[in-house]
């Protein structure tokens, strides 16, 4: 009865959310949105866009299947995810649960729902969610019933790892743990569903880069120019940054405690959250040893296994006998650390900050569209030319919401080539600039990294204002 009702409650809350702050799709999904109509269109993936993020298959799989929405195909997008933000939440619950107490469930589930940097992720649609949904429900499945149901896990395994590359390690790893007990034929059966990931992530890649390994080469030269390569020596300074960020700091010092104490007292039960914890820290040593972006995003699963364990710590007395004086200890300190939680989230929340974020989102990309589909914008790219924002941050949504082709929406910042026709990309002489205000959106859009200068959000020459709008200004020259 409580199950249902939190899961009633914690539905409820997430659609009362998605209504009222319709937010849009981040970034990346919408160059997925993109990339899925290029394909329904035969046409060839822009993945070697100027700045395009790292490509995911089953995103751009996902993003054509949106198409016949149109416009609407990015707020299906933002449902999906917030969808997915509650399968996740059920998902810790269950792992929580079958590996501890329900205490212990419930404890990881309300932990989770008070660290925003989820919920917040899954309204601006980010795939993490998705792929955090199905690599719990992948862990709470193995959980109940180990090595029982082989053939399931690993093809939930492999469609996360369509999703995040990170996803091949816990694949790789879950094979291992099954060739002890499994045939010379069930173990290249495995093997092969194992391998899905990698191998078709990289065919994606050859088909239309013609190189397989695109998006590490890609994303690698991609971290290398945004200054987010640090190398492995920033590894574990990032890593005890980015977990406390993640967790907050009461929760880290109990996940800590609680990850001891689970090994310690009950190693069996902390099998898989010992396990979702090294592969998500082992995967983050792994992408700063590669020269990979070092973003706390990578640690997601990481958090979420510490998380379990600050919860062990919170609620984990109740596996111990009733009446014992080691469980009256363990409640007490238990409670002192809630206590302590709650004052330290009370004191540092910024509810204000959270709400403005938020219906930044969603105004942004009401105010883009005002301005594009203003009638004297229309008439000015009728004259030719091409759109220009200052960076690349406005390309994926101006080209989705014009439905317009990769050479024709360029940032002022891409200095890649100086030579004809790239030179327009950097002095516009006609077609249509779209230019930032407002402080918020100018840190968010325009201002974003330390190449980004000023200059590139200011008219060009000869170009005058033709349409505004609450974020964002249209600028043309004279047909």
């Amino acid at each position: 009865m409580c199950e249902r009702l939190g899961l009633a409650l914690l539905s409820l809350g997430a659609l009362t959310g998605f209504v009222l702050y319709p937010t849009y799709p981040n970034y990346d999904s919408i160059y997925s949105l993109l990339w899925g109509r290029e394909l329904l269109s035969l046409d060839k993936l822009s993945f070697e866009a100027y700045r395009a993020p790292t490509e995911h298959p089953l995103s751009i799989a996902f993003g054509a299947l949106l198409q016949p929405l149109g416009g609407g195909a990015g707020r299906v997008m933002v449902f999906c995810s917030v969808l997915s933000f509650v399968i996740l939440v059920v998902a810790v619950y269950m792992l929580a649960k079958t590996a501890f107490t329900p205490l212990v469930g419930f404890t990881a589930a309300a932990l989770l729902l008070t660290r925003f940097d989820y919920p917040f992720l899954a309204a601006r649609g980010y795939i993490d969610i998705s792929y955090l949904a199905v690599v719990m429900v992948a862990a709470v499945i193995e959980a109940r019933a180990p090595r029982r149901r082989p053939v399931l896990v690993l093809g939930l395994l492999a469609a996360a790892g369509l999703m995040r590359p990170e996803a091949w390690l816990l694949a790789g790893l879950y094979w291992l743990w099954l060739v002890p007990k499994s045939t010379w034929m069930a173990r290249a059966r495995y093997a092969a569903l194992a391998a899905v990931g990698p191998v078709v992530w990289a065919g994606v890649d050859f088909a239309v880069t013609g190189k397989a390994t695109y998006s590490l080469s890609g994303t690698k030269e991609l971290a290398s120019e945004l200054g987010r390569d640090k190398g492995i020596g920033a590894v574990p300074d990032a890593l005890y940054t980015f977990l406390i960020t993640l967790t907050k700091f009461p929760i880290a010092v109990a996940g800590a405690i609680g990850l001891v104490l689970a090994i310690v007292l009950m190693p069996r039960r902390a099998m898989m959250p010992l396990a979702l914890f090294a592969s998500g820290v082992g995967t983050f040593a792994a992408v700063g040893f590669a020269g990979l972006s070092v973003i706390d995003r990578y640690l997601l699963v990481a958090s979420l296994a510490l998380m379990i364990f600050a919860a062990v710590f919170i609620g984990g007395w109740t596996m111990l006998r009733e009446g014992s004086r080691w469980r009256r200890i363990w409640a007490f300190a238990a409670a002192a650390v809630v206590v302590i939680g709650i004052a330290f989230t009370a004191t540092r929340i910024e509810l204000d900050t959270l709400d403005t974020e938020l219906a930044f989102r969603s105004g942004a990309h009401v105010a883009l569209k005002k301005v594009l589909h203003d009638p004297a914008v229309t008439k000015a790219l009728s004259c030719g030319g091409n759109v220009y924002v200052p960076n690349h941050k406005l390309i994926p949504d101006v080209r989705w919401i014009l439905d317009r082709p990769q050479s024709t929406v360029l940032a002022r910042s891409d200095l890649r080539d100086l030579r004809e026709p790239r030179a327009a990309a950097v002095t516009p002489t006609r077609g249509v600039a779209i230019l930032v205000h407002d402080r918020l959106a100018i840190l968010r859009q325009a201002l974003v990294t330390t190449l980004d200068q000023t200059e590139q959000n200011l008219p060009p020459p000869g170009f005058d204002r033709i349409a505004t709008s609450n974020y964002y200004a249209a600028y043309a020259p004279g047909c």
